[in-house]
């Protein structure tokens, strides 16, 4: 062997080789993860004794026609929202349209509206007895046509989660590299000729990321669903445990969303693939000039101003129509003030676990690569493809067999809220870890620190505006959480998510507006802690 060789080979096993994690990680780290898939293995194993019923269910003309209207309303959605996502993220990252920095803000900001407040706003505006129908009674116009079903539920969920997609493809426009479209160019293909041919197959990987999340955020949806009457899988799952004392039939129900949830990360993977989209040569990409759209502008920005509207602009309009037209009726705005205040116990009580319980499964993921800590991370995230409404199901049949003092506590639902969000602070954890040198630690450790002592006194400081983000995340996701909240909640401890979902599924638009508006504006702080987060970091 030569010397080449031998240091080649030396170097590989020093890249590869990682000190064994303390015992307390290692523990800390298990538990975590066991808590991501205790709800699936408890379903699997109700869902087995139910038996020949179960597979009755299955098979039933209404439970195929229910996953067939949900799977029907995922495929809708992803598609509405990869063709209102891509243009958007292009003409922001790669256009000269006018203010397209704040268009790039106004684009992402439905992601701090909950669906069930976007489906409350559509029926609040458009809906009978909407505010669109007042403003037009005195033209003699006494009812308009239904939004309930599939349309509304259609309309809510695209125009609310179609940021998923221009935050992933924007992205991937910024990275890529000019230089393939520059030979497209020179070779006579004109400009959109190479945006379908060059630039739109380098984007695969990222439109499909977003439409992933997209297509996840569908199929988990309850509020927008049930507020607009459409039933699809969560729906289903819902009212099955409500009417029903057996909770296996509940049970099979949730086993074949996570089914679906399975089916469409499988179909992401294989959409994705494998090939390799970075340069191959050495040198840097330039930078790239912003297309002139020309007379297109005013087009571009007719197209924004309508997306941005629908999904900014009226669920802030309606609400704030209904809150005047309730303060004008004397609806009494000071009940709202308890539900904020269990809303913001509630979420950050979790935000603060769900950080705490994310350090050592990150840790362990960036410090002690290995199989192990592998399995560790991947079964955390086994919580974050669940859809919330499993996750509360599955805590609640727990909880009634062999817990139940604490059935319908506080602390039952912040478990629940655990195993949904732990992912999100793990993810943004491990993300600050990766830019912390190893050095450092390295440092105190030969200064005769312990690991414990290094990551509580050196580490865990360095990455803090991460852990801040992190827990923004959380609060801003529990905060929005129905499901989970509706099943687990103690009694009388009303959310505003709660309370929003309550007033609006009885037409009370009036009473649900305070509390909406507080959901926005609560959303949108910690959205900018969590932009802030990351500029820190």
């Amino acid at each position: 062997m030569t010397a080449l060789a031998r240091l080649r080979r030396a170097g590989s096993r020093t890249r590869t080789r990682t000190s064994a994690p303390p015992v307390w990680l290692v523990g800390a780290g298990l538990l975590v993860a066991l808590l991501g898939l205790v709800p699936i293995a408890y379903l699997v194993t109700l869902a087995a004794s139910a038996g020949d019923e179960a597979v009755a269910l299955v098979l039933r003309e209404r439970t195929l026609a229910v996953l067939g209207r949900t799977l029907l309303l995922a495929g809708t959605v992803t598609l509405a929202s990869v063709v209102i996502g891509v243009p958007i993220a292009w003409l922001t990252a790669r256009s000269d349209l006018p203010g397209r920095r704040w268009w790039t803000i106004l684009a992402v900001l439905p992601l701090v509206v909950p669906s069930y407040v976007g489906g409350y706003a559509i029926v609040g505006a458009f809906g009978p007895r909407g505010a669109l129908q007042s403003l037009l009674e005195p033209f003699g116009v006494t009812r308009l046509p239904e939004l309930y079903g599939f349309p509304g539920a259609a309309l809510a969920l695209t125009l609310f989660s179609y940021p998923y997609v221009v935050l992933s493809v924007r992205g991937a426009l910024l990275r890529l590299d000019p230089a393939f479209e520059d030979v497209s160019r020179s070779l006579g293909s004109g400009p959109w000729r190479t945006f379908v041919a060059v630039t739109l197959p380098q984007l695969r990987p990222a439109i499909a990321a977003g439409a992933l999340l997209v297509a996840l955020y569908s199929l988990a949806d309850f509020g927008a669903v049930s507020l607009l009457q459409f039933d699809s899988f969560t729906r289903a799952i819902y009212v099955q445990y409500r009417a029903s004392f057996d909770p296996t039939l509940a049970a099979v129900l949730a086993l074949m969303l996570v089914a679906c949830t399975a089916a469409v990360l499988l179909a992401e993977s294989r959409l994705r693939g494998r090939a390799g989209y970075h340069r191959s040569g050495g040198g840097t990409a330039r930078t790239v000039p912003a297309v002139a759209l020309g007379p297109w502008r005013w087009a571009a920005l007719a197209f924004c101003g309508v997306v941005v509207g629908l999904a900014i602009v009226l669920p802030v309009g309606t609400i704030v129509y209904w809150l005047v037209r309730g303060l004008g009726a004397g609806e009494a705005v000071t009940a709202v003030l308890d539900a904020t205040i269990n809303s913001v116990v509630a979420s950050g009580l979790a935000a603060v676990a769900a950080v705490l319980a994310g350090i050592p499964v990150a840790v362990l993921a960036v410090r002690h690569r290995g199989r192990f800590a592998d399995l560790v991370e991947r079964a955390t995230y086994a919580g974050f493809a669940l859809p919330g409404i499993v996750i509360g199901l599955a805590v609640v049949f727990i909880a009634a067999r062999w817990l139940p003092a604490i059935y319908q506590t506080l602390p039952l639902l912040l478990v629940a809220y655990l195993v949904r969000f732990v992912p999100e602070a793990v993810g943004v954890t491990r993300a600050s870890l990766l830019q912390v040198s190893p050095r450092v630690e390295e440092a105190a450790r030969t200064l005769g620190r312990s690991p414990g002592s290094v990551l509580r006194q050196v580490t865990l400081p360095i990455i803090r505006p991460g852990l801040l983000a992190a827990g923004a995340l959380v609060f801003l996701t529990a905060m929005k959480e129905l499901p989970t909240t509706i099943l687990l909640a103690p009694t009388g401890f009303d959310t505003l998510a709660v309370r929003i979902w309550s007033a609006t599924s009885e037409g009370f638009f009036s009473r649900a507006a305070p509390p909406a508006l507080l959901m926005i504006g609560v959303a949108a702080v910690s959205l900018a802690l969590v932009v802030r987060g990351e500029r820190d970091r």
